[in-house]
């Protein structure tokens, strides 16, 4: 029989929903019954695409003698982190407190049911004893008889855990004191300590993708061009890493889009699920490194990037989905291999060249099959093959299309196809700038419908809403949802002019202010004044797997207030800053959205606004907007746009003409009426 999670949505939640576990979801009725059973709770968080996920679950979850144990001592918990990334945030940092280790997926924690506060934990326990661990039975004995037997140490410990809680915010710099760029040359210097000079990266295997400290470097470098020693050092920390990942197995080289990490130094094999969160950044940051340097390696992973988004992720309501699973047919990453027999009778004629490029030629790297990656340069294969390196190119380009044709008929590894606003603002975000970026309206077109569908489905009442599956929209949104879908309508406002994103935009700022922020300290919390009551409010600083939300918002609602004038949204973004000036000056590599913001308080955005006839000013938008200028935000609003806010009410075509605007900050220039009056201003 189905037990309680056949009533969710969550795809995640559902797999388990025929388990022999008792399972609850998150909620009253299963603390209500923990309380009137004197059980302990067993709280598992995890998500649909997690390997180790699904292999606690077919060993322990699946298996009736150990859910027989876990439904004696236990009342059970089951979690979406996707869907409740607040209580995921909360049970990872009380098991690092715990354990004093880094914590993951599957989390499992015990619960004291009276006040929901943690007593012991850990991540994967397998179902028998291996891996220097317990049988997971034997540990369930073991915790329920702790439990029984010493409820006052484990009250005791909890009452210590929840002071802990309460300090693990730096306390802000203070008001007369002045900020300063010291974090950012000091991040700097932590990335080329650790960076790996032969395969790119930082530090050793697993390697993650982490597109915030690249962008970081990108930045870095752009900003000191114009000294006479700029940081080329920079840059190429940068691309090294960026080549790397792209010629590797994180890349899918026949579908497009990248998995979540590397288990090796070499970005060869990778975990092989595929998180839109790491793609839409991936997305934003290969287009703009291909502004940055012409390099046709970052335009084609940033479009075959944007194909596979359109193609495998986004639905027909215009939202994206989540995740593709690393598993297929009960084996990780067997969708994606390839035998050379299999290969050879595909592509004929064109099987050498492609087999030289990505290893068919060499031996197997992945569980006795191929995961395709790029061993040999297309001049190398011209050059032994009797063909021009543009003939290699366009034949490698025919064979991806037949083997992503025959692929298509495999098994594919599951999809969750629920829609987070979080996740969707960073897809919303990436196809913007990758739209301008390679001149590719449909991305930008994309990125409007997706931007459609969160306005119709996920804002309710006035409020953001952080999910939508099967036609339903659910859980207040956090922190994230709001600061990055602040952050997407900025970079969509510059691919596409619209009023309604800039009034979705200013909604979202009054919700951070009203809603998140600590007014007194600074910064924003994770949930809302009128969220669920936990056991602890946590106000994150530091990126994690996605960008900081206090960094994106402080970062955001900087620009929001130079565009519009309006000092609300600058005083919050400074308390934020303040709020975090001790972990970026402490840990600089740890916070580096925080520090991009800092940068811009530092070295306020330029903001062009240029107003007139569409075609017109779309022409000037273009000129302005086609090098890499991450702090240049370029605005083409229609003479015919009405209603605008703020200061861009003030800026208006002058007698029909086109007319441009630029302000560094709260300083702005006197307005130009042609291109090579603003050229000349963008030259200095």
């Amino acid at each position: 029989m189905p037990n309680r999670l056949a009533r969710e949505t969550s795809p995640y939640l559902l797999q388990h929903a025929d388990n022999p576990v008792d399972w609850y979801p998150w909620g009253d009725e299963a603390f209500h019954a923990a309380r009137e059973s004197g059980k302990p709770v067993l709280l598992s968080v995890g998500y649909s695409a997690c390997h180790w996920c699904h292999v606690m679950a077919h060993e322990s979850f699946e298996d009736e003698p150990t859910a027989a144990v876990m439904n004696e001592l236990f009342v059970n918990i089951k979690v979406d982190r996707e869907e409740r990334p607040d209580v995921d945030k909360i049970y990872q940092t009380a098991h690092q407190l715990l354990t004093q280790r880094g914590g993951g997926w599957p989390l499992t924690m015990f619960l004291d049911a009276d006040d929901q506060r943690p007593f012991f934990g850990g991540t994967y326990f397998p179902k028998d004893a291996r891996y220097g661990m317990p049988a997971f039975s034997e540990l369930l004995n073991s915790v329920a008889t702790y439990y029984a037997d010493k409820r006052d140490e484990v009250r005791a410990q909890s009452d210590r855990l929840v002071e802990v809680f309460t300090k693990l915010e730096p306390s802000p710099a203070d008001s007369g004191s002045e900020l300063n760029a010291a974090p950012l040359a000091n991040a700097r210097d932590r990335f080329a300590q650790n960076f790996d000079r032969e395969f790119g990266g930082f530090g050793s295997a697993p390697k993650f993708p982490h597109p915030t400290t690249i962008d970081r470097l990108l930045r870095h470098w752009r900003t000191t061009a114009g000294d006479a020693e700029p940081d080329i050092e920079a840059l190429f920390m940068a691309t090294l890493t960026m080549t790397r990942m792209a010629e590797g197995g994180l890349f899918d080289h026949v579908g497009g889009g990248f998995c979540r990490y590397s288990v090796d130094r070499l970005w060869q094999i990778p975990h092989f699920e595929k998180m839109l969160y790491d793609n839409g950044p991936l997305l934003a940051l290969y287009a703009q490194a291909w502004l940055a340097t012409g390099e046709t390696a970052f335009s084609d992973a940033a479009g075959a990037t944007a194909d596979w988004m359109l193609a495998d992720m986004q639905a027909e309501n215009g939202g994206f989905y989540a995740t593709r699973d690393a598993d297929s047919e009960g084996h990780e990453g067997l969708f994606y291999l390839w035998k050379p027999g299999q290969v050879r009778d595909l592509l004929g004629d064109d099987y050498e060249v492609f087999a030289a490029r990505f290893g068919l030629d060499d031996k197997p790297n992945f569980e006795g099959q191929w995961h395709l990656t790029v061993r040999k340069s297309l001049q190398d294969i011209a050059a032994t093959s009797g063909r021009t390196a543009q003939q290699v190119q366009s034949a490698i380009a025919g064979a991806k299309e037949v083997l992503l044709e025959a692929r298509s008929t495999r098994v594919a590894p599951g999809r969750d196809e629920k829609q987070l606003t979080a996740w969707n603002a960073l897809a919303i975000r990436g196809l913007a700038i990758a739209g301008r970026a390679l001149d590719r309206p449909e991305l930008i077109d994309a990125a409007v419908a997706a931007t459609r569908f969160l306005r119709k489905h996920l804002v309710k009442d006035g409020r953001l809403l952080a999910s939508y599956k099967d036609n339903e929209a659910r859980f207040p949104a956090y922190l994230d949802d709001h600061a990055f879908l602040l952050d997407a309508q900025f970079e969509l406002l510059q691919a596409s002019w619209d009023t309604e994103h800039l009034q979705l935009a200013i909604e979202i700022a009054d919700l951070l202010l009203l809603h998140f922020e600590d007014p007194e300290s600074g910064g924003f919390y994770f949930t809302a004044d009128d969220h669920e009551t936990l056991i602890h409010r946590p106000k994150p600083l530091a990126d994690e797997a996605v960008p900081s939300g206090n960094g994106i918002a402080a970062f955001a609602l900087q620009r929001l207030g130079f565009m519009l004038g309006e000092t609300r949204y600058l005083d919050a973004a400074e308390r934020t800053l303040r709020a975090g000036w001790k972990a970026m000056d402490e840990y600089p590599h740890g916070h580096v959205s925080l520090l991009t913001a800092l940068e811009e308080y530092l070295e306020h955005p330029e903001i062009i606004i240029i107003r007139g006839e569409a075609d017109e000013i779309q022409r000037w938008q273009e000129s302005a907007a086609k090098l890499y200028a991450p702090r240049r935000l370029v605005f083409a609003i229609p003479t015919d746009a009405s209603d605008l806010p703020g200061a861009l009410a003030d800026r208006k075509s002058i007698d029909g003409e086109t007319v441009a605007y630029r302000c560094l900050g709260t300083h702005c220039e006197l307005p130009v009426t042609t291109w090579e009056a603003l050229a000349a201003q963008l030259h200095t």
